[in-house]
């Protein structure tokens, strides 16, 4: 329930930030079945949530551990289901002192073989960090290994790992385009007895082919006149613009402020408002309830939820190939 509840907020925000997510092969994601998503990494924590969004299964997600040093980050996390995974580069004490484990990620790479055993779906960035290069980093053989202890060790049958590129416009560019596009999944129990090394590269082949693609450009002119919202639909988009645009234009200069590199505007714009919208949402319940009661207050604070999905939906959109 949470995962779904905090699903549906953060495609808001998703649409509220960009003004197109166009997806291509999304039928190449079985119904069912155990997969690993192979995403490539160029947006940081936006690539998560816009993965989460697409996929209409739910997704179990992994993460650099380091962003558990948030606190709301590491509140949110545990509840929603994210694998914090160790990258070498994170372990700047351990390899001062020459004594990194090579199994540091063990009890992660547990969770995520449990994960596939439940038939479920797994995402991770096998690029091992987020980016702005023009192509790919050279894939970490995690993905590989994990893939290959799933079927060998686990016995777990059926499992695919399916690329998904994100290529974005400019990312960090409020009303600016975002494409997603699947590629070939590899069916693991197919390649027969391969190596680490050759399935991490066949898996890269495989993302390159969809990823580092430019998308189609979006509608600037009416995005700059209207500050990132096109012209209002209906009364309910009305209603969601006059109740969160203030808090979005806060969001937005806060994440400005705060950003150090070209991963963090929208990251920061998204986590910020997310915390402020919801901050707004219980202090207008208290205050509503208080003067009307709480029969009052919910159905006022329903109305806010439906009227930024309205202003979200309405003035952006979704596209499906």
């Amino acid at each position: 329930m949470i995962y779904k509840v905090f699903r549906w907020f953060t495609g808001i925000a998703l649409h509220w930030f960009y003004s197109t997510i166009e997806v291509v092969g999304l039928d190449r994601i079985p119904d069912s079945g155990p997969v690993l998503l192979a995403a490539s990494h160029h947006n940081a924590l936006v690539d998560c949530l816009i993965a989460g969004w697409i996929i209409p299964r739910r997704l179990t997600i992994t993460a650099k551990a380091t962003l558990m040093d948030n606190a709301f980050l590491a509140w949110l996390f545990p509840i929603i289901g994210v694998v914090p995974l160790r990258r070498f580069s994170d372990e700047k004490a351990a390899r001062t002192a020459g004594n990194i484990s090579a199994t540091r990620n063990a009890e992660a790479f547990k969770s995520i073989l449990d994960v596939l055993a439940q038939n479920q779906m797994v995402l991770i960035f096998p690029e091992g960090k987020s980016h702005s290069d023009p192509v790919l980093a050279p894939l970490k053989t995690g993905i590989a290994r994990i893939a290959l202890e799933a079927r060998d060790a686990r016995s777990i049958r059926g499992l695919q790992i399916v690329p998904l590129g994100l290529s974005f416009e400019d990312k960090g560019n409020p009303g600016t385009a975002v494409l997603a596009e699947f590629g070939d999944p590899v069916q693991v129990d197919d390649v027969g007895d391969i190596g680490v090394e050759a399935l991490t590269r066949l898996v890269e082949q495989r993302l390159a082919a969809v990823s580092l693609k430019m998308p189609r450009s979006s509608d600037r002119e009416s995005i700059k006149r209207h500050d990132g919202i096109r012209p209002l639909a209906s009364p309910l988009a009305a209603w969601g613009e006059l109740t969160h645009r203030y808090i979005i234009n806060i969001a937005r200069d806060i994440a400005v402020r705060r950003s150090q590199t070209p991963d963090d505007p929208a990251m920061l714009t998204i986590i910020v408002c997310l915390i402020l919208i919801l901050l707004s949402y219980v202090i207008q319940f208290a205050v509503v309830s208080m003067l009307f009661g709480p029969w009052w207050a919910s159905a006022y604070i329903s109305s806010l939820a439906v009227g930024a999905y309205w202003a979200a939906y309405v003035n952006h959109r979704t596209s499906f190939s």
